[in-house]
Parts: C-alpha cells; sequence; structure tokens
C-alpha cells in the first residue's frame, strides 16, 4: 500500500509538474477581432495555440471593447495585458520614433535578415517595456481617397482632408485644409462635404462605409502598414526557452502568412475600388518621396537621436 501511495504522489507530481510547463499569456488587439486587422492577429494565437498545446497558449480577450485601443500600450508596458497586437502610431507618446517601421524600405522578414529588426527590438525593450515579437500589415500602403477629380498634386491643395496624425506631416507639405475627426464620423463628413476626402491605407474603406462617397484613390502608395505583436519583456523574460522557442516559430510563421495575406488583400480590394467606379490617379514618384521626406522630418524633431539610428537601418 505505501508503494501504492508513493507512485501515487509521484504520478500526481509529475503532472502537476507537465501543466506547470504551459503558460497562458493574455492578449488584445486594437481593433474587432472579426475586422481584418483583427482577424490576423487571431490567426497568429490560433496558429500558436494549435502548436504549442502543452508549452504556452494565448487567451485573445477581445478588443477596443475589452480594452480601448489607446490604453493598450501601457496595458502591456504594465503588464495587465501579456500581449498586444498595436500599430506604432498607437505609442508614439511613449516611443516617438516608433513610427520610423511605417516608412521601413525594406519588409519585415528581409529586416530580420538585416539585423534592422533587432536594432527595432533593442528600442522596444528600452523604450516600451516590451519585446517586439513580430509585425503583419506591411505591403499594404496608405493613400489619400477623394470625393472630387484630382489630377495634379495642386488639386489637392483646394480641398478639406480628413488627417491623422502618421498623415499630417504630409498633408501640411501639401497645402491641405486639416479636418479632425473620429473614424465614426467620416461617413458623415463625406456625405455632408464637411470632407472632400481622407487618408486611409488601401484596405478597409468599404468596411467604414466611406467607399460610396469615395471617386478617386491617389497613387502611389507611401509608407507601409504595421501592426506589431508586442510582448510584455518582463514575461518574456519569465518565459522558459521552450515556451519562447514556441513564439517565436510562431512569429516566423507568422512572415510568410502575412506576405500571402497581404498579396490577397491588395489584389481583392484594388478590384473593389475599380469595380466601385474609383479611379486610380498617379501622381508620381516626387509625390512618394514627399510623403516620407515630410514625416522623417517630422520625426526628427520629436526623437532626433532615435530617429536617425533606426533610419539608418530602415531607409535603405
Amino acid at each position: 500500500m505505501k508503494h501504492l501511495l508513493t507512485a501515487a504522489a509521484i504520478s500526481v507530481g509529475l503532472a502537476g509538474a507537465a501543466a506547470a510547463q504551459e503558460v497562458t499569456l493574455r492578449a488584445g488587439v486594437f481593433v474587432p477581432v472579426n475586422t481584418a486587422f483583427g482577424e490576423m492577429c487571431g490567426r497568429f494565437v490560433n496558429q500558436l495555440n494549435t502548436e504549442a498545446k502543452g508549452t504556452v497558449q494565448i487567451r485573445l480577450v477581445g478588443g477596443p471593447e475589452a480594452i480601448p485601443s489607446f490604453e493598450q500600450a501601457n496595458a502591456v508596458r504594465s503588464g495587465v495585458l501579456d500581449v498586444v497586437c498595436l500599430p506604432p502610431a498607437f505609442y508614439v507618446s511613449v516611443m516617438p520614433e516608433a513610427d520610423s517601421q511605417i516608412l521601413a524600405t525594406t519588409s519585415t522578414i528581409e529586416q530580420k535578415k538585416s539585423g534592422a529588426y533587432a536594432t527595432l527590438q533593442a528600442a522596444h525593450r528600452q523604450r516600451m517595456g516590451t519585446h517586439l515579437l513580430a509585425s503583419y500589415g506591411d505591403g499594404i500602403r496608405f493613400h489619400i481617397f477623394t470625393s472630387k477629380p484630382v489630377a495634379k498634386v495642386e488639386d489637392l491643395k483646394a480641398m478639406k482632408l480628413r488627417t491623422t496624425p502618421n498623415y499630417t506631416p504630409f498633408f501640411q507639405a501639401l497645402g491641405v485644409s486639416l479636418v479632425n475627426t473620429a473614424p465614426g464620423e467620416v461617413q458623415q463628413a463625406l456625405e455632408r462635404g464637411v470632407v472632400d476626402g481622407y487618408g486611409w491605407p488601401l484596405i478597409g474603406i468599404f468596411d467604414l462605409g466611406w467607399g460610396a462617397f469615395t471617386r478617386y484613390r491617389v497613387d502611389p502608395g507611401f509608407y507601409t502598414v504595421i501592426v506589431n505583436v508586442l510582448v510584455n519583456d518582463k514575461k518574456w523574460q519569465s518565459l522558459t526557452p521552450a515556451q519562447r522557442a514556441a513564439l517565436e516559430k510562431t512569429a516566423a510563421w507568422f512572415d510568410q502568412e502575412n506576405v500571402k495575406w497581404v498579396a490577397d488583400k491588395v489584389a481583392a480590394e484594388s478590384k473593389r475600388q475599380a469595380d466601385a467606379g474609383i479611379r486610380a490617379v498617379d501622381l508620381g514618384a516626387e509625390f512618394r518621396k514627399g510623403a516620407y521626406d515630410a514625416y522623417w522630418s517630422e520625426m526628427i524633431k520629436r526623437a532626433p537621436e532615435q530617429t536617425r539610428a533606426l533610419r539608418q537601418v530602415l531607409d535603405r
């Protein structure tokens, strides 16, 4: 009997030790889970949970309905959340040079090969207290969409455009009239003529109801969409080597998944816009260069030393 009890105790102990090896991380995403950029965050979570069962799991607690988008950076820094899927624009108040990432002229995969991504990781650890695990969305460009005709850059100067912080320096350089309004109010602003257009990435205008009031898309696109998967650095350091390896393996899978996802999204959205009668107007390479010059200049004002260091590795 004594031997049986001892064996049972050992068995329970081993089972407990095995269970203790699995850790569950709480995650949030800056948009609703059922939107395009929320869906990709969900893909990352599902892949990890399938491949790393028994080692590490992520529980996606939700989008802004759980924790407001602009509070998620503080949530991951403080450890309220262990992981977030969040664009750099949402934490520039803490890390002013963060948006350098959207100005990169190389992809995330190329940055990981060149060492540029390691520089980004070091900056996030120092300035944000987070580990930069993965990024997605790169390859989807930013554009200007209008309800009025555009044939040359000067045509934009007569327009009122809804802006966001990463568009504002370029819009100011163009001399357009800036309008600040929440995304939920843009459709009504377009309908009433309060704005003549807006800045937005290629995808998403129909989801927001803006496509019906849009007639022109200004090409070429500029910048690149970036959503970062950030892990609280103290939590990251507390993980076992096997747990960190599982997360890094999923990040490598995610790099390739992003390439396919972006190609599919860009092709489908470009066709949908053309079918809806939205005309693409190409204003040339100088227009694109102006967007980059304006935003690099703005970020150098915000954080000179840090921005110059990132530009050296991202602007190739």
